[in-house]
């Protein structure tokens, strides 16, 4: 794609990964784009640090559907190859429940199935029919719901809405996930194996409609990656694709305000600690909450949009591990007995359950230099409540003790003893380095049918040149949906 001379003005507030592909698709269309970030590095949750010899990537630790950081790379005329490396992942989790039940859930649908006729005597077929039907509803209503803006009627105007409302009643949104979960495959163990897909965008199972079995899709019949140089490369690949493209970044300085015209109805720029920012366009990348609140503090707020239920948030223990474990691989899970409880717990007691969930990722089973020799760096985390005033400081503490009791059981070994460093990341500390309201991690929840509808939209109709990216907002949190709302935000601006 080649860049067409515009002479206009973008700024983008934050650099977060939604905030960096804005960059480079404004840059792509001839602005002139600013990226002002009020962190002293790129990325927002996909940072990284190093404790004494091992390296950890702060924050999103799954990477599915690539092609939308290559379609980037395509725009610019660039090779991925150039910037950004990645494989794909044989495994797409290993499963264990306390009862000692194992499973090795490959990436192969085929072979998925069988270890699961094999672990839990469920026919193949279930899970193959399961995984087609995500399949389906990816392919009736994913590009409708995730690709574009659920704001303009236009966009329903066509034979994919048609195709989906004649479908309707297969997309199960008269039932909540859970329930969808046990009509398909009914076993205990593998219906909470399919309801922890809720946490994919901070929901409760028991409560986010069954739509949401969509996105087992992206795992298990797309499959799950890993970057070669770590998480965080997919931010630091396409920042140095921005600055080649023309982008400029800059770091350490907070965005105080968006200026408005008098009549509020067109953007002029921003002021910085440094001065004010004259643009054409800018762009918000920080928390839809946030946005409101501290960068357009006259302006009339939407209630409605920001009242709603926010997202669970997490506690994340990153250990230093003096000892290799063969049974684990990438991506693990340990499952709380009480699955409902856990989420009772996080959504109606905004509390830490004291059986969590624990989801360990360990990135140097494949990047060999994220640990020493005969070692492993642990990302230990549990799904945690937003932060509305609770004494994190005992919940935090409980929390450690309940997961290394946890550990300790299973491995019949003392996994505190192995700990050589530690690092601790809570809600507090998410919502002060990113900026995410209550330290939720994908902004809104999705517990309700409407929810896609009430996140807020990508755009503001009555302010021309204000537009709005990122995991508060539509379509949603993580890494594909964060790439997504800046392809969907910057085909609006002409």
């Amino acid at each position: 794609m080649n860049t067409i001379q515009t002479n206009k003005k973008a700024v983008v507030i934050g650099a977060g990964i939604a905030g960096i592909a804005s960059a480079i698709r404004l840059q792509l269309k001839g602005f002139e784009v600013t990226v002002y970030e009020k962190n002293p590095y790129p990325g927002g949750k996909l940072s990284v640090f190093q404790l004494g010899d091992y390296r950890f990537d702060a924050g999103p630790s799954l990477f599915t559907m690539p092609q939308f950081v290559e379609e980037l790379f395509s725009l610019a005329g660039k090779k991925t190859a150039n910037y950004f490396e990645y494989v794909k992942h044989p495994t797409s989790c290993k499963y264990f429940w306390q009862d000692g039940t194992q499973l090795h859930a490959e990436s192969d649908v085929q072979k998925f199935a069988e270890k699961v006729q094999e672990t839990f005597q469920i026919e193949e077929d279930v899970i193959v029919k399961k995984l087609q039907k995500a399949a389906f509803i990816n392919e009736t209503i994913g590009d409708l719901f995730l690709e574009q803006s659920l704001h303009q009627p236009t966009n329903f105007f066509n034979l994919k809405t048609l195709k989906s409302i004649l479908n309707i009643g297969k997309f199960d949104l008269d039932k909540t996930l859970h329930q969808a979960n046990q009509k398909d495959v009914k076993h205990p163990k593998m219906v909470q194996l399919f309801d922890r897909f809720a946490t994919y965008n901070g929901s409760n199972p028991y409560k986010t409609p069954g739509i949401m079995g969509i996105i087992p899709h992206y795992e298990h019949n797309v499959g799950t990656f890993f970057p070669t140089k770590g998480m965080n490369s997919i931010a630091t690949s396409l920042v140095q694709l921005a600055e080649d493209l023309g982008v400029k970044f800059q770091y350490n300085e907070i965005v105080k305000e968006i200026i408005l015209d008098k009549s509020q109805k067109k953007v002029l720029g921003i002021e910085t600690e440094n001065g004010k920012i004259l643009a054409d366009v800018v762009f918000s990348n920080m928390d839809i909450y946030f946005t409101y609140h501290q960068l357009l503090p006259s302006f009339p707020k939407p209630i409605k949009t920001l009242s709603q239920e926010r997202s669970s948030s997490a506690i994340v223990f990153y250990w230093g591990i003096r000892k290799e474990f063969k049974e684990l691989d990438l991506h693990n899970i340990f499952f709380a007995e009480e699955y409902k409880a856990e989420f009772d717990a996080i959504f109606e007691q905004k509390t830490m359950y004291k059986d969590p969930t624990i989801y360990i990722n360990i990135s140097s089973k494949i990047c060999k230099e994220d640990a020493p020799h005969q070692s492993e760096n642990w990302f230990v985390m549990v799904n945690a409540p937003a932060n509305v005033g609770q004494n994190w400081e005992e919940l935090v503490a409980n929390t450690k003790k309940n997961i290394i009791e946890k550990l300790n059981a299973h491995f019949k070994m003392d996994i505190e003893s192995l700990i050589e460093c530690e690092e601790i990341l809570d809600p507090r500390t998410i919502e002060s380095k990113t900026s995410s309201y209550q330290g939720s991690l994908y902004g809104t929840s999705s517990n309700s049918k409407f929810s896609a509808f009430l996140r807020h939209p990508n755009f503001k109709k009555n302010i021309k040149g204000l537009y709005f990216v990122g995991g508060s907002v539509h379509p949603g949190g993580g890494i594909p949906l964060c790439l997504l709302s800046a392809k969907i935000a910057t085909n609006h601006v002409s």
